[in-house]
Protein backbone atom coordinates (compact mmCIF):
# COMPACT_ATOMS: atom_id res chain seq x y z
CA UNK A 1 0.00 0.00 0.00
CA UNK A 2 1.16 3.33 -1.00
CA UNK A 3 0.10 6.52 0.74
CA UNK A 4 0.70 9.57 -1.38
CA UNK A 5 0.26 13.08 -0.61
CA UNK A 6 -0.48 16.54 -2.64
CA UNK A 7 -1.08 20.23 -1.96
CA UNK A 8 -2.92 20.06 -5.82
CA UNK A 9 -3.82 24.30 -5.76
CA UNK A 10 -7.20 23.51 -7.45
CA UNK A 11 -8.39 19.65 -8.22
CA UNK A 12 -10.20 21.56 -11.44
CA UNK A 13 -6.76 23.03 -13.03
CA UNK A 14 -4.93 19.85 -12.13
CA UNK A 15 -7.63 17.84 -13.72
CA UNK A 16 -6.85 19.91 -16.90
CA UNK A 17 -3.07 18.97 -16.41
CA UNK A 18 -3.41 14.84 -16.16
CA UNK A 19 -4.79 14.16 -12.85
CA UNK A 20 -7.41 11.41 -13.95
CA UNK A 21 -4.56 9.53 -15.63
CA UNK A 22 -1.66 10.16 -12.77
CA UNK A 23 -4.61 8.74 -10.05
CA UNK A 24 -5.36 5.57 -12.13
CA UNK A 25 -1.66 4.56 -12.40
CA UNK A 26 -1.28 3.93 -8.53
CA UNK A 27 -2.98 0.02 -7.76
CA UNK A 28 -3.07 -0.34 -4.36
CA UNK A 29 -2.77 3.13 -2.86
CA UNK A 30 -4.17 6.13 -0.40
CA UNK A 31 -3.93 9.33 -2.07
CA UNK A 32 -4.71 12.54 0.32
CA UNK A 33 -4.93 16.08 -1.75
CA UNK A 34 -5.14 19.50 -0.05
CA UNK A 35 -6.37 22.78 -1.37
CA UNK A 36 -8.61 20.87 -3.93
CA UNK A 37 -10.73 24.72 -4.12
CA UNK A 38 -13.78 22.94 -5.35
CA UNK A 39 -17.20 21.79 -4.28
CA UNK A 40 -17.38 17.79 -5.30
CA UNK A 41 -20.41 19.01 -7.71
CA UNK A 42 -17.69 21.43 -9.79
CA UNK A 43 -15.59 18.43 -10.21
CA UNK A 44 -16.09 16.06 -13.35
CA UNK A 45 -17.58 12.52 -12.86
CA UNK A 46 -14.27 10.61 -13.26
CA UNK A 47 -12.80 13.03 -10.26
CA UNK A 48 -16.36 12.94 -8.22
CA UNK A 49 -16.23 9.09 -8.74
CA UNK A 50 -13.57 7.81 -10.22
CA UNK A 51 -13.74 3.83 -11.19
CA UNK A 52 -12.41 1.70 -8.71
CA UNK A 53 -11.60 4.29 -6.02
CA UNK A 54 -13.37 5.19 -3.08
CA UNK A 55 -13.86 9.52 -3.04
CA UNK A 56 -14.48 11.52 -0.19
CA UNK A 57 -14.15 15.30 -0.02
CA UNK A 58 -14.63 18.19 2.11
CA UNK A 59 -15.61 21.70 0.80
CA UNK A 60 -14.99 25.30 2.33
CA UNK A 61 -17.78 27.07 2.96
CA UNK A 62 -16.44 29.83 0.92
CA UNK A 63 -16.06 29.43 -2.75
CA UNK A 64 -12.83 28.17 -4.02
CA UNK A 65 -11.53 28.33 -0.92
CA UNK A 66 -8.85 25.52 0.92
CA UNK A 67 -11.12 21.69 0.97
CA UNK A 68 -9.38 18.21 1.17
CA UNK A 69 -10.17 15.25 -0.99
CA UNK A 70 -9.26 11.32 -0.35
CA UNK A 71 -8.85 8.63 -2.73
CA UNK A 72 -8.80 5.40 -1.63
CA UNK A 73 -8.50 1.74 -3.37
CA UNK A 74 -9.81 0.05 0.03
CA UNK A 75 -12.53 1.75 1.48
CA UNK A 76 -12.22 3.12 5.11
CA UNK A 77 -14.59 2.57 7.43
CA UNK A 78 -15.17 5.99 8.66
CA UNK A 79 -14.34 9.51 7.90
CA UNK A 80 -14.61 12.21 10.64
CA UNK A 81 -15.08 15.98 8.35
CA UNK A 82 -14.91 18.18 11.34
CA UNK A 83 -12.99 18.97 14.94
CA UNK A 84 -16.42 20.28 16.47
CA UNK A 85 -15.34 23.70 16.11
CA UNK A 86 -17.31 25.60 13.57
CA UNK A 87 -14.72 28.10 12.75
CA UNK A 88 -12.25 25.17 11.67
CA UNK A 89 -15.15 23.08 10.49
CA UNK A 90 -16.12 25.95 8.04
CA UNK A 91 -12.95 25.96 6.11
CA UNK A 92 -12.84 22.26 5.03
CA UNK A 93 -9.65 21.26 6.05
CA UNK A 94 -9.58 17.83 7.76
CA UNK A 95 -10.12 14.44 7.14
CA UNK A 96 -9.42 11.51 9.39
CA UNK A 97 -10.21 8.02 8.27
CA UNK A 98 -10.16 4.83 9.64
CA UNK A 99 -8.41 1.86 7.85
CA UNK A 100 -8.92 -1.24 10.18
CA UNK A 101 -6.61 0.03 13.45
CA UNK A 102 -4.84 2.87 11.27
CA UNK A 103 -6.29 6.25 11.24
CA UNK A 104 -4.82 8.69 8.94
CA UNK A 105 -5.57 12.09 9.07
CA UNK A 106 -5.64 14.18 5.68
CA UNK A 107 -5.04 17.51 6.58
CA UNK A 108 -4.44 21.20 5.05
CA UNK A 109 -3.34 23.23 8.12
CA UNK A 110 -3.99 27.27 8.01
CA UNK A 111 -1.55 29.54 6.91
CA UNK A 112 -1.04 31.97 9.46
CA UNK A 113 0.04 35.29 7.74
CA UNK A 114 -3.16 36.65 7.51
CA UNK A 115 -4.92 39.15 4.34
CA UNK A 116 -2.17 41.69 4.83
CA UNK A 117 0.74 39.31 5.28
CA UNK A 118 0.85 40.72 9.31
CA UNK A 119 0.69 37.16 11.03
CA UNK A 120 -3.13 38.33 12.16
CA UNK A 121 -4.00 34.42 11.66
CA UNK A 122 -1.59 32.83 13.83
CA UNK A 123 -3.41 31.98 16.38
CA UNK A 124 -6.13 30.84 14.75
CA UNK A 125 -3.54 28.33 12.80
CA UNK A 126 -2.02 27.52 16.75
CA UNK A 127 -5.68 26.74 18.29
CA UNK A 128 -6.48 24.32 15.22
CA UNK A 129 -3.19 22.62 15.27
CA UNK A 130 -4.01 22.13 19.30
CA UNK A 131 -7.53 21.10 18.72
CA UNK A 132 -6.15 18.57 15.44
CA UNK A 133 -3.57 17.04 18.23
CA UNK A 134 -5.93 16.53 21.01
CA UNK A 135 -8.20 15.24 18.44
CA UNK A 136 -5.68 12.81 17.22
CA UNK A 137 -4.56 11.37 21.12
CA UNK A 138 -7.73 10.24 21.44
CA UNK A 139 -6.97 7.47 18.68
CA UNK A 140 -3.42 7.14 20.75
CA UNK A 141 -5.00 6.86 23.99
CA UNK A 142 -7.18 3.62 22.32
CA UNK A 143 -3.23 2.10 20.58
CA UNK A 144 -4.57 3.23 17.14
CA UNK A 145 -1.41 4.40 15.10
CA UNK A 146 -2.29 7.66 13.60
CA UNK A 147 -0.37 8.73 10.25
CA UNK A 148 -0.95 12.96 9.52
CA UNK A 149 -0.25 13.93 6.02
CA UNK A 150 -1.12 16.82 4.37
CA UNK A 151 0.19 20.55 3.72
CA UNK A 152 1.14 21.80 7.36
CA UNK A 153 2.13 25.45 6.35
CA UNK A 154 4.90 25.12 8.50
CA UNK A 155 8.99 24.94 7.95
CA UNK A 156 9.79 22.53 11.49
CA UNK A 157 13.30 22.53 11.15
CA UNK A 158 16.19 25.16 9.58
CA UNK A 159 16.88 22.47 7.08
CA UNK A 160 13.30 22.52 5.71
CA UNK A 161 13.89 26.25 4.18
CA UNK A 162 15.91 27.55 2.05
CA UNK A 163 16.65 31.03 3.84
CA UNK A 164 15.88 30.24 7.78
CA UNK A 165 17.39 33.28 9.31
CA UNK A 166 15.21 35.66 6.87
CA UNK A 167 12.07 33.74 7.91
CA UNK A 168 12.17 33.58 12.08
CA UNK A 169 9.19 36.47 11.41
CA UNK A 170 7.26 35.06 8.78
CA UNK A 171 4.45 32.56 9.37
CA UNK A 172 5.47 29.62 8.37
CA UNK A 173 8.51 29.32 10.50
CA UNK A 174 7.56 31.57 13.81
CA UNK A 175 8.97 29.86 16.63
CA UNK A 176 5.74 29.29 18.46
CA UNK A 177 4.14 27.40 14.61
CA UNK A 178 7.56 25.40 14.90
CA UNK A 179 7.41 24.38 18.95
CA UNK A 180 3.80 23.35 17.99
CA UNK A 181 4.88 20.73 16.18
CA UNK A 182 7.55 19.76 18.49
CA UNK A 183 4.22 18.27 20.24
CA UNK A 184 3.58 15.77 16.91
Amino acid sequence: MRLLCWNVNGLRAAAKKGFAHWLHAWDDAIVGLQEVRALPEQLPADLREPDAWHAHFVAAEKKGYSGVALYARRPPEHVETALGNPEFDSEGRVQIAAFGRLVLANVYFPNGSGKNRDNSRIPFKLDFYRALYERLESFRAEGRPVLVMGDFNTAHREIDLARPKTNLKTSGFLPEEREELDRW
